[in-house]
């Protein structure tokens, strides 16, 4: 039953982090396509009010990841944490995208 756990703590917590550097990784590109262009100034500014949640979760995937090291409690705080992390960055990524999405093959005649 512990290693059940344990595996499940340390898919949990990769998959947190993947989505939270995921999450990092579009608002970098984001906020350099933002600092290269005339007018993105609106954008790169939303970019970086937006590190501070990214870099957050990004040091919890971490330690999410870093708590599979222990026992069965420091699997299920894993588990929590990881689980919470994931579901809070793909949030805030998919809100950023929602947000700046454009074009995505839309017709007009």
């Amino acid at each position: 039953m512990g290693a059940v756990l344990h595996l499940v703590a340390v898919v949990v917590a990769l998959v947190g982090l993947v989505a939270a550097l995921a999450h990092d990784g579009y608002l970098a590109m984001l906020g350099s396509a933002a600092r290269k262009r005339a007018g993105g100034s609106p954008i790169a500014q939303y970019v970086r009010s937006r590190y501070v949640l990214a870099g957050v979760t990004t040091g919890v995937a971490l330690l999410a990841l870093l708590l599979t090291a222990g026992g069965g409690f420091a699997d299920v705080l894993a588990i929590i944490a990881g689980g919470g992390t994931g579901v809070i960055s793909y949030q805030a990524l998919q809100a950023t995208r929602q947000k700046y999405r454009s074009g995505g093959g839309e017709l007009t005649s």
